[in-house]
């Protein structure tokens, strides 16, 4: 990407740079259920104007001391939390969203944002659980705005009259697979696929939002 691209994602959110998150917990309480698993993908614009997937970072977490874990919880997401092989891979909480954070940065930096804005589907979840698991471990370097987000829930329910992630994924012509689903990184995946395609679609009926100008659009073409 030459500079000209990078500057594209700083003009289109008013500095804000967007990440897709997902996490898998041990129930709906941020404060007491443990955070299990770390999803998040990046995304930029491309030089024809469309906004498209970039990067990604996934990690699983051990639960952290005294964490609780509904079973009803554990049952749909599938994770074994005391699984050998499982345990031996997961990260610290610490390290796992200091990771998450440390790569949002790099990112973040290089697209000349100011600070990161979290998407999410029923996004108010993982913004909580991102921000007690930051606070939990006295992290101060948190990137994410410290309440606005975007929610592809209201997105997908004004694009499509849905708000079921799968059903909305199918309705913006996106494949679901129902045996990765309550996957982190694959949650996160398909809610970024669905947001990058309601922002393109607007854009091709509404024109271009994310430019001062037309001409910066022409010149990234150059």
């Amino acid at each position: 990407m030459c500079e000209e691209e990078f500057k594209l994602m700083a003009r289109r959110f008013r500095g804000y740079y967007p990440v897709v998150v997902d996490v898998e917990t041990g129930g709906f309480d941020h404060n007491k259920d443990a955070l299990l698993e770390i999803g998040a993908i990046t995304l930029k614009i491309d030089s024809e104007g469309k906004m498209i997937t970039n990067n990604t970072y996934h990690c699983h977490i051990n639960p952290f001391e005294g964490a609780n874990m509904e079973p009803a919880s554990m049952e749909i997401n599938g994770i074994d939390p005391h699984h050998p092989f499982r345990v031996a891979a997961a990260l610290h909480e610490a390290d796992g969203v200091r990771g998450l954070f440390r790569f949002i940065q790099k990112e973040m930096k290089q697209h000349k944002c100011k600070r990161a804005i979290m998407i999410g589907h029923n996004t108010t979840l993982d913004h909580n659980f991102i921000f007690a698991a930051a606070e939990r471990n006295k992290i101060s370097r948190n990137p994410f705005h410290p309440f606005s987000t975007f929610d592809t829930v209201s997105l997908a329910g004004l694009a499509y009259g849905q708000t079921v992630l799968a059903r909305a994924a199918q309705a913006a012509g996106l494949s679901w697979d129902t045996a990765e689903a309550h996957s982190a990184l694959y949650d996160a995946s398909q809610t970024a696929e669905l947001f990058c395609t309601i922002i393109n679609r607007w854009a091709d009926t509404s024109g271009p939002v994310w430019t001062e100008n037309q001409s910066d659009l022409n010149q990234t073409k150059r």
